[in-house]
């Protein structure tokens, strides 16, 4: 599913974000990228979500070369960042019937599909909510419903855990298994916590000053 050889990236001439990167993880794989703050561990879920180009080595989604993946045909990827992104000066409903008229549903099926999201998600109190007035709690149950909608292959989570209650954690945790790991969808995720890598991640592969630890 992800093959990456020699990776290599600087913000800048004398500092690496990430240097001489080598991994494989398959399909259906559930793998946690475990390190500190400035690690390296969002630079290279940027650069697998295609944010970040000016890389070298060589990175493969599904033996495609990542310069070369097209998102919208080549592999259905899901990507939840520390900080959510949504039309934050529109509404739960409107957030969700954008995406909805992007895949060409007609106003009834769109109707529905939202209505049952919205409960499914416990967002119902939310439909008529600016989501620039939601927590980031609130904001991460958004993006699991959001991703709901969609046939996913891969899915990518970055440091959402992090601020979290144990109670908001436990929620986060049950969809990531009932959503993601249930399915067998290849998970990466993101993590300072090894408690967090070990509940939700068979493996985990250490990242320190932007090198993998062996």
């Amino acid at each position: 599913m992800i093959v990456v050889k020699n990776l290599s990236f600087k913000f800048t001439k004398e500092f690496f974000a990430l240097y001489d990167i080598n991994l494989h993880i398959k399909k259906g794989e559930a793998v946690s990228l475990l390190g500190e703050e400035f690690s390296g561990k969002t630079t290279f879920l940027r650069i697998l979500c295609k944010l970040e180009k000016d890389y070298v080595g060589e990175v493969y989604l599904k033996d495609i070369p990542l310069k070369k993946v097209d998102f919208s045909f080549d592999i259905d990827m899901g990507y939840i960042p520390a900080s959510p992104v949504f039309f934050e000066k529109k509404t739960v409903y409107q957030n969700l019937q954008y995406l909805l008229k992007v895949r060409k549903l007609n106003k009834s099926e769109r109707e529905e599909q939202i209505n049952k999201l919205l409960i499914d998600f416990n967002l119902e109190k939310f439909r008529d909510e600016k989501v620039k007035n939601l927590s980031l709690f609130d904001k991460y149950i958004l993006s699991f419903a959001r991703l709901s909608l969609r046939e996913l292959e891969l899915v990518l989570i970055d440091n959402i855990f992090e601020s979290l209650s144990p109670e908001q954690y436990e929620k986060i945790s049950d969809l990531i298994k009932k959503q993601f790991l249930a399915k067998k969808i290849t998970l990466v995720l993101a993590t300072s916590s090894q408690d967090v890598a070990k509940d939700l991640t068979k493996r985990t592969i250490k990242f320190k000053l932007g090198s993998i630890e062996e």
